[in-house]
């Protein structure tokens, strides 16, 4: 890697992505973070590129991407992108299309966007102003600047391996305020590794600015939380669209990890659920859940249990429960069961990080098998049709794009549920899988899904 006392000398024309910052994006490990697409068949890439030029919601920072099957991903702005515009491009602009949300995990960053990133002007400002205070710029100091960051508004939030050389420590405080000018931003953040207590809260440090309270829009819902003190996934985009296009018309729901109301939200305002039953312990993420009830206009259909949800005080209520931890929510079945309605029954989200490894046999619920590839976006739709339809139980199959690892995930957590329900409810009960959903990728081995699991009284299924 070439030195940034080159880099001031060229002033970065010609130089190489690699030179000085690996990539504009803010992203993970110095590579292009993850980013929101929609995809289509081709015939159809030409109106849907019209149609988000018009509504300003194409990311000009990334390529159009060809995916293996022969579809079309076209990158879009996360925030901006709302559940109407898909069903505008569905229904209106290219009837008949696919019009699926996905993520692109490696992203190619555009002609534009690869000319001078955010990386190399931060290498270039913090290493001019280090040696006018004295300071020999080094390889040492320049290999220890952040390749990855997250934007949340005018905070930055840094990740944990950076700025870790003793140097640093004799130019602070000045240090963070050269660093935001660089990047763009007024307040700093440095996060750590999360907390290994029960609320898992993030280990964050506030470098510059004096609150660390933040606000995201997704898919036209605001959330607001204190980033010192509340954890907020980017990743979680695609399942937050594909909650908000449930058929949740005058259900009752109950959300089991609601934190700051990643999912609670978009049940409330997009899948027009009746009520939510909110459950969280954090207190710092209680109070950013009744703020965002408030913020988008929903409080009135909520009402939040603050405690340990195994001390539920609630059953017989719920056409559907939400059970969004990971890397595992087992603790939370037995309640997800007593709190389904007794006579009707429902259906449950499962969250779960399904993990595999050459010669590894399956494990009971908590740490399944999975392999590395993606099925494509098409494919792992091609269920959820399915999704919720009680009235047509013969359409429900598993998704045949999901991995063999999952499957048999789901079908032993589907066998556990079932034996929950009998002992719960002191009757039999049948269940069957319904659609089985990627999430994100934590690892090459480590994926993040969601089963969606129907759960009914033997007396209702004949």
């Amino acid at each position: 890697m070439r030195g940034c006392a080159e880099a001031k000398q060229r002033e970065f024309r010609g130089r190489s992505r690699r030179d000085c910052g690996a990539s504009n994006m803010e992203g993970a490990g110095g590579k292009p973070t993850a980013v929101v697409a929609v995809v289509t068949e081709p015939r159809f890439t030409q109106r849907y590129r019209e149609y988000l030029e018009k509504h300003k919601l194409l990311d000009r920072q990334h390529r159009v991407k060809k995916l293996r099957d022969g579809t079309v991903a076209l990158p879009v702005l996360r925030e901006a992108l709302l559940e109407q515009h898909l069903r505008e491009l569905r229904n209106r602009v290219a009837p008949g299309s696919t019009c699926v949300p996905t993520q692109l995990l490696d992203p190619v960053p555009s002609k534009k966007a690869q000319s001078y990133s955010p990386a190399q002007r931060l290498c270039l400002e913090v290493s001019r102003w280090v040696e006018g205070r004295g300071v020999t710029w080094s390889a040492e100091l320049e290999a220890d600047l952040p390749r990855s960051w997250q934007r949340h508004g005018d905070l930055l939030l840094l990740s944990e391996d950076c700025f870790q050389a003793k140097q640093w420590r004799h130019l602070e405080p000045e240090l963070w305020e050269t660093v935001a000018s660089a990047l763009g931003a007024q307040r700093l953040a440095k996060r750590g590794r999360v907390s290994p207590d029960s609320t898992r809260t993030p280990a964050v440090s506030l470098l510059l600015g004096d609150h660390g309270w933040v606000e995201h829009v997704d898919n036209g819902i605001r959330y607001k939380f204190d980033v010192t003190q509340c954890m907020f996934s980017f990743g979680n985009i695609t399942e937050k669209l594909r909650v908000a296009s449930l058929p949740c018309a005058g259900e009752v729901l109950v959300d089991l990890y609601a934190g700051i109301g990643y999912f609670t939200l978009p049940f409330l305002v997009h899948a027009e659920a009746a009520f939510v039953h909110a459950c969280e312990w954090n207190p710092h993420a209680v109070v950013a859940l009744r703020n965002n009830l408030e913020l988008n206009g929903v409080a009135d259909r909520c009402q939040i249990h603050f405690g340990d949800n195994r001390k539920l005080k609630l059953s017989n209520v719920a056409d559907r429960v939400n059970l969004g931890l990971i890397p595992s929510s087992e603790e939370g079945w037995p309640v997800a069961c007593r709190v389904l309605k007794q006579d009707a029954g429902g259906i449950l989200h499962i969250h779960q990080n399904v993990e595999s490894f050459p010669g590894k046999t399956l494990q009971p619920p908590g740490s399944s098998e999975m392999e590395e590839h993606w099925p494509s976006p098409h494919q792992i739709i091609s269920n959820q049709l399915n999704n919720g339809a009680t009235s047509d139980s013969r359409r429900k199959t598993l998704s045949v794009a999901t991995k063999p690892e999952w499957q048999r995930w789901a079908k032993a957590a589907e066998t556990r549920i079932a034996t929950l329900l009998h002992q719960v409810h002191g009757k039999r009960w049948k269940t069957q899988i319904l659609h089985i959903q990627p999430v994100k990728s934590y690892a090459p081995h480590v994926d993040h899904i969601v089963l969606d699991l129907e759960c009914r009284p033997c007396h209702l299924v004949g």
